[in-house]
């Protein structure tokens, strides 16, 4: 059962325009000391179908209450349980959530108070968490982080990437990792750095995403490690059940769209070359100035040079 909330959640789910929110978020409601203005919103916005079980805002509203919850002191470890279920509940194409407007409605309609709740700092929840980028805003970056790097209908590879901020704040930003292996390859090295105690892990998910970024195109990825079609008729059927589904589970990860694996050859033709580039890529190593405020100190580590990392080493023959 839902708890009583000191606003009213619209039963069905919506899309606001971004100049809407501009227009209305005040740093009040950024600090959680005011709500928005439910009906100046609700005239804004345009209703999703109520036919649409997809819709429905209690399964997502009871989600993040439960997120709350569990995780009251440790609110980014809220991250990597919150975006399988999120993205398992809210069944949308590629396409429909890349709609802004749908993310808008969610934040400042369904649960203005969680997205202060996460993303509060000593003041204020940034703007850009109500209304923003993919890789920005409060919920949009969970959805989408689940949809690049899950892998079929297995979202473990979400929880590993969830775990580590920088993925979300750096690596969800990339054009490359839409290609799932690079996505999976680039887990793979994280993986490893997580199981050898590797301190400051984010620092080198910083690093590597850059190597990753600058040293190939996406394209080339597709040569080194084709992907698989997507199965498209296996992710309408899943979004098709969103109205006979049970509710994601909350103590093992729920199942996501049947739609095919990654290649596990093609992971395999990728990983050498990221670890290749993880090993020379510079870290730069976060810390505090000396004088106690806080502000971030980046430091650049230079690796041993090595002879660097030529794409031409690994093309197939016949190419380069």
């Amino acid at each position: 059962m839902s708890r009583r909330t000191s606003f009213d959640v619209p039963e069905v789910l919506g899309l606001l325009p971004d100049a809407t929110v501009a227009k209305h978020l005040s740093r009040g409601m950024q600090s959680g000391q005011e709500f928005p203005p439910q009906v100046a919103l609700r005239k804004a916005s345009t209703t999703l179908g109520e036919g649409d079980a997809r819709g429905r805002s209690q399964p997502i509203r009871e989600l993040l209450e439960e997120a709350m919850e569990r995780f009251a002191d440790r609110r980014t470890e809220a991250d990597g349980w919150l975006a399988p279920r999120l993205h398992a509940t809210l069944r949308l194409t590629r396409a429909e959530a890349g709609d802004t407007r749908l993310w808008n409605h969610l934040a400042m309609l369904v649960a203005p108070d969680y997205v202060v709740w996460r993303h509060k700092g000593k003041e204020i929840a940034e703007g850009s968490r109500f209304s923003g980028p993919h890789h920005t805003q409060c919920f949009a970056r969970l959805w989408w982080a689940a949809e690049l790097f899950r892998d079929g209908r297995d979202y473990t590879p979400v929880t590993l990437a969830c775990s580590i901020q920088d993925v979300l704040n750096t690596t969800l930003r990339l054009d490359v990792v839409d290609h799932r292996p690079t996505a999976q390859a680039f887990l793979r090295v994280l993986a490893g750095l997580v199981a050898a105690g590797t301190p400051r892990p984010g620092d080198h998910v910083n690093a590597l995403s850059s190597a990753i970024n600058s040293a190939a195109s996406t394209l080339v990825y597709d040569v080194l490690a084709p992907d698989s079609p997507p199965l498209v008729d296996e992710l309408q059927d899943w979004i098709a059940d969103a109205a006979t589904a049970k509710a994601a589970p909350w103590e093992r990860l729920p199942d996501g769209p049947d739609d095919g694996r990654v290649l596990p050859s093609s992971v395999d033709a990728l990983f050498p070359l990221f670890e290749q580039l993880r090993a020379e890529a510079p870290v730069r190593r976060r810390g505090r100035t000396a004088d106690g405020t806080g502000a971030p100190l980046e430091v650049s580590e230079v690796p041993v040079q090595r002879t660097g990392v030529s794409l031409d080493k690994v093309l197939p023959p016949g190419m380069g």
